[in-house]
């Protein structure tokens, strides 16, 4: 079994109860499935979730080079240039990443409004990147986008390998 859910920000992905979050327990109510993955509370987005053991595994560990698709609101407006480190690996203090495509896009057509919305300041523009990774470790498009000067301000995961968002609402889920 495999299903696609389109995690909304603030939900912790686990299902035991949490004493301030809304869990994936509070979305799915689906005995015996097992995210393959992991999106941060503060992120949205796609994720997978399987009763399979052996494709949790080979959707969720960096060996199988599964791309992964983000989203990324980024402060500030970054050139070209600006986003070569992130295009040739960064050494982030505990692990370098491997090379990501990145690249600018407009702000995604039909991307739902954020509740709560990101803080704006009015004299720092923002920008929208597309990021493709195969790593995917503890908040790692964030730690690549600070490093280059430009903080995430919101990260939407839109894809995994094939698998994406389209046509799914944050908060429901789809099972394939």
């Amino acid at each position: 079994m495999l299903i696609l859910f389109n995690k909304p920000y603030g939900v912790i992905c686990q299902f035991s109860p949490h004493e301030k979050h809304k869990t994936l327990k509070d979305y799915i109510a689906v005995p015996g499935v097992y995210a393959a993955g992991r999106l941060d509370t503060d992120s949205e987005g796609l994720l997978i979730l399987t009763d399979d053991g052996r494709l949790q595994h080979r959707i969720s560990h960096p060996r199988h080079k599964e791309f992964k698709t983000y989203w990324v609101q980024v402060e500030g407006d970054p050139s070209d240039e600006a986003l070569e480190p992130l295009r040739h690996g960064m050494d982030l203090g505990d692990f370098v990443t491997q090379p990501a495509k990145v690249r600018r896009i407009e702000e995604p057509a039909g991307l739902w409004p954020r509740h709560p919305p990101i803080r704006e300041r009015k004299a720092i523009p923002t920008a929208w990147l597309e990021v493709i990774i195969a790593e995917g470790k503890n908040r790692q498009v964030r730690r690549m986008t600070a490093k280059a000067g430009f903080p995430t301000l919101r990260l939407v995961r839109y894809a995994v390998g094939q698998h994406t968002l389209e046509g799914i609402a944050p908060g429901e889920w789809r099972q394939l």
